[in-house]
């Protein structure tokens, strides 16, 4: 893959490995296409394939060049200085730059979608296992338990592991919009909150626990699908 600079050593790709979706094809796929992107320099070529192989690139490594896409966005959003693989791979990028790509930009959740895959002690910047892990997470490969579980907790504005009534509220208004025209009236959110807890809380405590969100999300055929970010 051309000098050691862009080599990932065999401990940094078993950790991406634990950390995404991605099989290690697709991940060294990934760094292959960043090391030589020549090879895949505009889609007609991706798709015309290796004159060897007669397999084109886009359709090698189960399909899915997640990886590789998602290394290209994020050093797009790094200075030219820190565009490197290795340098790339430790890089961070703040919340700003990274609400920026179109994908996220519209999302309703797009602050809590950011702060849940941050690592970094703040939490207000991705390096880019966290932006390949929110990927990930967000795309076709990942389970419905995986994805309702990440659900949960973007849906957990104060991350105290269950949804009371205030990340209910706080839900309603993300997708409704807060302004004059969409937002509900209090005695309209009150209403709905009621209904979502008499329809979820199965213990009766008064909030939504992760197995309850589930078991709700479970009833609905269009969740996984929905619940993804393409780049």
């Amino acid at each position: 893959m051309g000098g050691s600079g862009s080599r990932l050593s065999k401990e940094l790709l078993a950790e991406y490995q634990d950390l995404t979706f991605l099989t290690k094809q697709e991940i060294l796929l990934s760094m292959y296409v960043v090391s030589a992107p020549h090879l895949v320099d505009n889609e007609q070529q991706a798709r015309s394939g290796n004159e060897h192989t007669g397999t084109p690139i886009a359709e090698r490594a189960n399909g899915s060049p997640l990886s590789a896409r998602a290394h290209r966005r994020f050093c797009e959003l790094l200075p030219q200085e820190q565009q490197s693989v290795e340098a790339s791979l430790r890089a961070q990028v703040s919340f700003e730059r990274i609400l920026s790509l179109p994908e996220l930009k519209a999302n309703p959740f797009k602050e809590r979608i950011c702060r849940v895959f941050s690592t970094s002690p703040t939490r207000d910047r991705l390096s880019f296992e966290d932006f390949l892990d929110l990927l990930s997470v967000f795309s076709d490969t990942a389970t419905p338990d995986i994805k309702s579980h990440y659900a949960f907790r973007i849906f957990d504005f104060d991350d105290d592991g269950t949804l009371n009534r205030e990340d209910l509220s706080q839900l309603v208004n993300c997708l409704t919009g807060e302004s004059e025209d969409t937002r509900l009236s209090a005695s309209e959110m009150k209403q709905l909150i009621d209904n979502i807890l008499e329809e979820s809380d199965i213990d009766r405590d008064g909030t939504i626990n992760l197995s309850e969100f589930q078991h709700v999300i479970s009833r609905s055929p269009d969740f996984a699908s929905s619940f993804k970010i393409v780049l």
